[in-house]
């Protein structure tokens, strides 16, 4: 390659990189008014398509590279048996995701420089966020919605659109908003009423009332274990008897009336299905309360799944649901990823085989979320039996004090809006939070707390138009915007034919 083409794809790099801060927790947004229009002038000054690709590639791996770092943290908890690991897994995973942005960076260069350009980028991005999320298993983090996951009320109003268009089409919306600098004055201009009609917009929206409250209270249990620490043996009764002290603080603090005590994923040591004694002092210490306890159970299979197991109030199971969306290197080893070594011994966790609605005695229906599932759009409710309510229980002890449980954090935030749910989340070492219908914070226990949080759970949102619809939406978004961008092409190209 020219030398001038190397310094391109390193400008490119260090643009995506540069765009990656816009990304909780940093929420840096001026980075990507400068990301988008540099990058779309790189991609014009190309006189090759391959070049084009490749420079999208740049940008896109110097952005996953940056947004992605705190994997390494959950590698370095087993240094002792994956330390090759440690400089193959960010950089491996960037190289993943890379094309997508590349394949919309080629589309663009196929048009002229332009607002037509700009609308194809941001209608081919979008359609690649709605493909990472089903290909390979899958692995939808860091849509560019998320940048809009402010703290308090300023998130909650910038986030309001993903109720009508989902996170894909904010997505979408948002690197077009970040591009329309590049089109000079007029660009700007359209961008100042862009964000306008956006901000009233959320202003408006997040005003929806909400149904009537279910008349319980969610106690949300943070037991703040370490990941080095939650699978020994000799720590196994002090974690166990630490989650029991915990929830009957949780419960004495609630007061009257009926309650749900939410334990976060694979926070019981002990096997709950194989265990009635461990069952039985849950229900003692949730005072008669139903509970949701995050557990390893086997099939009979003998493969082990990772589940949450729902108790009434006398320790009885029952419902049982198997998280399905497992993350690929952490809980199976897909075949599209060839290592040396067998990093999940035995194959690994056995999927569920789908969203699921809980039926809970005295209490509203339940969608239950384990961890990684709560970054699908459209992909956690049983449409056959809507739930009222969303349980979100994860682990992110794995990633210690990074970006990834923020980056998470905001992922759940987005899947309560979209579904118009309230949704309670209860991490093992935070962060625990619940959430309206809007995405509305109604209660915390930061990241390395231990601790217990009450919150009086709220009514459900009717059914916004995404919840309805799912992906179609900005399916049909994406291809119409990129099909106006490419009418004049069309329109072009035919005239020369007939010419």
């Amino acid at each position: 390659m020219p030398r001038r083409f190397w310094r391109a794809l390193l400008a490119a790099g260090i643009l995506g990189a540069f765009a990656a801060a816009a990304l909780p927790p940093l929420f840096v947004l001026p980075t990507l008014v400068i990301a988008i229009p540099g990058l779309l002038a790189l991609i014009g000054a190309r006189r090759r398509a391959w070049e084009a690709f490749w420079l999208g590639c740049a940008f896109g791996f110097g952005h996953h590279v940056f947004g992605l770092y705190w994997i390494t943290d959950a590698i370095l908890i087993e240094a002792a048996d994956f330390w090759w690991f440690v400089p193959i897994a960010v950089p491996g995973l960037a190289a993943i995701l890379a094309p997508f942005i590349g394949v919309a960076a080629l589309a663009a260069w196929y048009v002229p420089a332009g607002w037509r350009r700009l609308v194809l980028f941001a209608a081919v991005w979008m359609l690649g966020d709605l493909a990472r999320q089903f290909i390979g298993g899958g692995f939808p983090w860091n849509p560019w919605a998320s940048v809009w996951a402010l703290p308090g009320l300023a998130g909650e109003i910038m986030l309001q659109p993903v109720a009508i268009l989902g996170t894909p089409g904010v997505t979408g919306l948002t690197v077009l908003l970040a591009g329309l600098p590049a089109l000079g004055r007029r660009g700007r201009y359209a961008g100042g009423a862009l964000l306008l009609l956006w901000v009233g917009f959320g202003a408006v929206w997040h005003t929806r009332p909400a149904g009537p409250a279910p008349g319980f209270t969610a106690i949300l249990v943070q037991g703040n274990v370490a990941e080095g620490d939650k699978w020994s043996a000799a720590r196994a009764l002090a974690i166990f008897r630490r989650y029991l002290d915990l929830t009957s603080e949780g419960v004495y603090r609630s007061g009257a009336g009926p309650k749900l005590v939410i334990w976060p994923e694979t926070a019981s040591p002990y096997p709950l299905l194989d265990d009635p004694d461990a069952r039985q002092a849950i229900a003692l210490a949730a005072g008669g309360a139903p509970a949701l306890v995050g557990s390893v159970r086997r099939g009979a299979d003998g493969r082990p799944r990772n589940s949450l197991i729902a108790l009434d109030g006398e320790g009885k199971v029952i419902g049982v649901y198997d998280k399905y969306h497992l993350v690929p290197g952490g809980e199976y080893q897909p075949a599209w990823l060839p290592l040396p070594v067998d990093i999940v011994p035995g194959g690994g966790f056995a999927p569920g085989s789908g969203p699921k609605t809980l039926a809970l005695p005295g209490l509203v229906p339940v969608a239950p979320l384990i961890c990684y599932e709560a970054i699908y759009p459209h992909a956690i409710v049983d449409e056959a039996a809507r739930p009222r309510l969303l349980v979100n229980v994860t682990n992110d002890a794995w990633f210690g004090n990074s970006s990834g449980p923020r980056q998470h954090l905001a992922a759940a935030r987005m899947r309560a809006i979209e579904e118009g749910l309230p949704l309670m989340r209860a991490a093992n070492t935070g962060i625990s939070v619940a959430f309206d219908g809007h995405g509305g914070e109604l209660t915390r226990l930061d990241l390395g707390q231990t601790g217990v949080t009450v919150v009086a759970v709220p009514g459900a949102l009717p059914p916004p138009p995404f919840a309805r619809f799912g992906l179609v939406v900005p399916l049909l978004l994406a291809l119409a915007a990129g099909g106006g961008a490419l009418a004049r092409k069309w329109e072009i190209s035919a005239h020369q034919f007939k010419t």
